[in-house]
């Protein structure tokens, strides 16, 4: 039985949490996935973690916020399988140790710094997949890509506990960057998505699942998971909208959040 990336190339870019998650899953389901990431270790163990499982795996350690090692990065997906067929985007992290939060408490040097941390690489992924996909022949089901933006349910769902307005705002950026690509290049066979994940038992999230206050507030907020939801989760989402099960959906964006947005609870 073919999986349902059975000769696909993609490209993922962090490599714990949800990234991890999305190339463990994507190996399983036959693609060849590239890691790209800050740090060369985690990329590394995620590697050869995916190669001992019998899956395909390469790697490169790049600072995403960095267009140079980016545009190297991607060049040596392209060397190093022939095309990309996917992006799963997902680096980025919290801008807390910049001094994100309320507004009128956020310095001008935290807000930069985490919309650079964020969006920075979303940008600069989106454009070099892009940038790769746009010369390639389309496959047989007539596609010739899928990219997946992470974002985040702050972006439309904001809590009073969870209050880091710079990471909120870049989300939503990542959002209106989705449904402009998707618009733009739909008539290329390149099609643009985002998740919009809850809380998730991530790296990312350890302070929070740390917090009885706040995972008290999960179970609440998020009661299909009743408590931080598995990255394992999200990874699906993208296995579907990478896939050709999703080929004529393009320009959304899917919570995979547990209930949050549609549920009340009180701090």
């Amino acid at each position: 039985m073919r999986g349902q990336l059975e000769g696909h190339v993609v490209a993922v870019t962090g490599a714990s949490g949800i990234a991890a998650a999305g190339a463990r899953r994507f190996a399983e389901e036959g693609a060849a996935v590239f890691v790209i990431s800050r740090r060369p270790e985690p990329c590394a163990e995620l590697a050869d973690e995916i190669r001992t499982s019998g899956g395909i795996c390469d790697w490169v350690a790049a600072d995403l916020r960095d267009e140079e090692a980016t545009t190297g990065a991607f060049a040596r997906c392209a060397e190093a399988f022939g095309r990309l067929d996917g992006l799963f985007a997902v680096a980025g992290g919290s801008g807390r140790r910049f001094g994100d939060g309320p507004l009128h408490e956020v310095p001008l040097a935290g807000w930069d710094e985490t919309l650079a941390l964020n969006g920075k690489p979303a940008f600069l992924a989106a454009r070099e997949a892009t940038t790769t996909m746009l010369p390639q022949a389309p496959t047989a089901a007539g596609s010739r890509g899928s990219i997946v933006l992470v974002t985040s349910v702050l972006a439309a769902h904001p809590s009073s506990l969870f209050v880091t307005h710079a990471y909120a705002a870049v989300k939503g950026a990542e959002v209106s960057l989705t449904r402009a690509m998707a618009s733009f290049y739909g008539k290329d066979a390149i099609r643009v998505n985002a998740i919009a994940p809850g809380l998730v038992r991530t790296p990312m999230a350890e302070r929070a699942a740390t917090d009885p206050a706040s995972v008290s507030y999960a179970t609440r907020k998020q009661p299909l998971a009743a408590g931080l939801l598995p990255p394992e989760d999200v990874a699906a989402t993208g296995l579907f909208l990478l896939s050709d099960e999703s080929r004529y959906v393009t320009g959304q964006v899917i919570d995979v959040d547990g209930g949050w947005g549609v549920t009340e609870a009180a701090p």
